[in-house]
């Protein structure tokens, strides 16, 4: 299927790019031969052939979600680090606005 520099202009102006003549012509020559590629699969023989989602069939491997103590001295030493803590919480600047005055 051949793709014109027509349509390659307009697919460009979708997308809110402009291309001098020769960048049209070299695109316009780029998109048809991906689409003969594409048009190259339609016609290989998928018989028996089961449908996959992945080349290589791999699983994630994950550990079970299992909460741990934490240990106190390293909560320590993180909130001995951070610039501003309360009540036992590292305390950061608000970003959201809740419709208050803020205090800043």
């Amino acid at each position: 299927m051949a793709i014109s520099k027509e349509q390659v202009n307009h697919v460009a102006n979708l997308a809110r790019l402009s291309f001098n003549d020769e960048e049209l012509s070299q695109f316009t020559d780029q998109m048809s031969k991906i689409t003969d590629m594409f048009n190259q699969l339609q016609e290989v023989d998928t018989t028996g052939v089961e449908p996959m989602t992945h080349v290589v069939d791999l699983v994630n491997v994950v550990r079970d979600d299992v909460p741990a103590a934490a240990d106190p001295g390293e909560r320590t030493a993180l909130l001995n680090n951070a610039p501003d803590t309360e009540d036992g919480y590292i305390k950061v600047p608000a970003i959201f606005n809740r419709g208050e005055d803020s205090a800043e």
